[in-house]
């Protein structure tokens, strides 16, 4: 299969779905999409190469046919259905499923989403119609990674620059005395907003350039497959 990938998330109460916003996850650890596989090292929402056909097909046909098979089967899903699909040539593919929210496309998701969480979760598990509401507004987000990740990396090295710093993420991080430290592979997500992705690439960006710990990297190139002929 050839094509784009992205992540489809929906609620999921039985034959009820209803759809998230669609991100994208960057998963080569390099710009270029160069380098090893990683858990994730960036994500962006909307998605431009996505259109309203391409996400109503997949809706229709991907998404709910599948929580009509389980509810037919007689296990009825209640939660999120996570699906990672491909715009292939030949349409829309499926690639995986997974039954949770995916990380990190999630807080590029979540932070898009104007509606009350709580109550979505709540309508959600009692099977209650669900209506949610979308901000049109761009989120991206750039994970900082210690060096040597998705190998062997080091632990313990101390992060400046995050007090008061909005839209960060922690991930990997831990509480040493009265320091924040590094203590995972991925450490920390920070997530910039804008009425374009590429606004929301420059204040994510800015915000990576005001935290200091010289043991972590990041990718620079987040979104290009929808920013490199739109800058």
């Amino acid at each position: 299969l050839t094509g784009p990938e992205f992540s489809f998330m929906c609620f999921v109460s039985g034959s009820r779905v209803v759809p998230m916003a669609l991100a994208q996850d960057h998963k080569r650890a390099f710009d270029g999409d160069e380098g090893p596989n990683t858990g994730g090292m960036g994500a962006y929402s909307p998605l431009p190469f996505v259109t309203l056909e391409d996400e109503a097909y997949a809706l229709r046909e991907v998404m709910q046919r599948t929580a009509d098979a389980m509810v037919a089967e007689g296990c009825p899903f209640t939660g999120v259905l996570y699906g990672g699909l491909m715009k292939t040539p030949q349409g829309i593919k499926v690639i995986e499923f997974n039954a949770r929210f995916g990380d990190p496309e999630t807080e590029v998701v979540l932070p898009r989403l104007k509606s009350d969480l709580c109550e979505v979760f709540c309508a959600v598990a009692d099977g209650r119609d669900v209506c949610v509401e979308w901000d049109e507004r761009a989120a991206l987000g750039i994970v900082l990674a210690s060096e040597g990740y998705p190998g062997a990396y080091g632990k313990g090295f101390p992060i400046g620059g995050l007090e008061g710093l909005d839209g960060v993420y922690h991930m990997g991080t831990k509480r040493d005395g009265d320091r924040i430290v590094t203590s995972g592979g991925r450490v920390l997500f920070v997530v910039g907003r804008g009425a374009t992705l590429a606004e929301a690439r420059a204040e994510a960006l800015a915000r990576v350039a005001k935290i200091d710990c010289p043991n972590l990297f990041h990718r620079t190139d987040i979104g290009h497959c929808a920013l490199d002929d739109r800058q």
